[in-house]
């Protein structure tokens, strides 16, 4: 007898499905929030929903590249930190909040270079480095601060656009996450350096021996890393009008976790900016919700976390 073939469009669709489980996730997500809790798909819920992702799904991009080149930055959250409380400090003094940023920024550029160097120079496995890091760096911020909050900067400047202003509606931290996402995508799918990351994760010795630099660009990895986590800061600061210096406390791990979700492999090798950028949506989606259904914040976290279990489950099963 024959062989019966399925229709060429259900294999079509199969195959859309299986290379977009985020996707799909995230409109089921939405769908199943919706129904549970009408006020979810009010408009100013939507973009508080967005607002929250904007800033997890920023340090998410610099930990995409990361991730893709093998490697792993546990120190984001401490680095916002402290690029926060650089720029708290610099408006305090009585700077422009254009210099406060600049500042932050190069702050975060210079601790993701340093780390990068310990990684790709001194040889010590990116665990270690970034893990050291994330302390080291709570301890600086804190002694920068004496342990209290940097505040009451005003309502004026570039500063305060990037976190509190709006284009049209749109608040101004979701323009820069697109904007952001637009820059990541050209750069992973569009550069040579794009190409280096995704070789570099898929397998560090044939890369070397291709001819790539590998050390100059993990250390240009990292340090875009710790730039993404700066700009996080300074959105961050100006959303609460204040530096905090227990700021970005657990934000490594919900962004790591917007990127395995997004479809990244933490082996290395494999990941996507649109991909990050949807794990950040369903990270918000699922806090978002689960606040207007009153359900507790530590079940929030354990939920968290057993979507990371099912993601990474998911991926070794590819």
């Amino acid at each position: 007898m024959q062989e019966v073939k399925p229709p060429r469009f259900i294999d079509t669709a199969f195959d859309f499905a299986k290379q977009n489980i985020p996707l799909i996730g995230l409109i089921m997500l939405i769908i199943v929030m919706g129904i549970l809790s009408p006020a979810f798909l009010s408009r100013f819920n939507i973009l508080s929903v967005m607002r929250q992702a904007s800033i997890n799904g920023l340090i998410a991009f610099g930990m995409t590249i990361v991730i893709i080149s093998g490697g792993i930055d546990l120190s984001v959250g401490s680095s916002l930190a402290l690029s926060g409380m650089v720029a708290g400090l610099l408006m305090q003094s009585g700077l422009p909040s254009s210099l406060a940023i600049l500042g932050a920024l190069a702050s975060g550029a210079l601790v993701g270079t340093l780390i990068g160097v310990l990684i790709a120079k001194g040889k010590l496995p990116p665990f270690i480095a970034t893990l050291g890091g994330m302390i080291s760096l709570r301890g600086l911020t804190l002694m920068l601060s004496g342990g209290v909050p940097v505040s009451r900067f005003g309502d004026t400047g570039l500063i305060a656009w990037m976190g509190r202003g709006y284009v049209w509606f749109i608040p101004a931290p979701v323009v820069i996450l697109f904007l952001a996402f637009a820059v990541f995508t050209v750069i992973l799918k569009k550069t040579v350096f794009g190409k280096h990351v995704y070789a570099i994760g898929g397998n560090e010795k044939g890369a070397l021996l291709s001819g790539i630099n590998v050390e100059k660009n993990k250390i240009f990895i990292y340090m875009i890393s710790g730039l993404m986590s700066a700009l996080a800061a300074v959105i961050l600061t100006s959303r609460v009008n204040s530096a905090v210096p227990t700021a970005g406390e657990m934000y490594e791990l919900y962004a790591i976790a917007a990127v395995v979700i997004g479809g990244a492999s933490l082996s290395g090798g494999r990941g996507k900016a649109s991909g990050t950028i949807i794990g950040a949506f369903i990270i918000a989606i699922i806090n978002n919700g689960l606040n207007l259904l009153g359900v507790s914040a530590y079940i929030q976290l354990f939920v968290t976390g057993l979507i990371i279990i099912i993601a990474v489950i998911a991926d070794r099963k590819k």
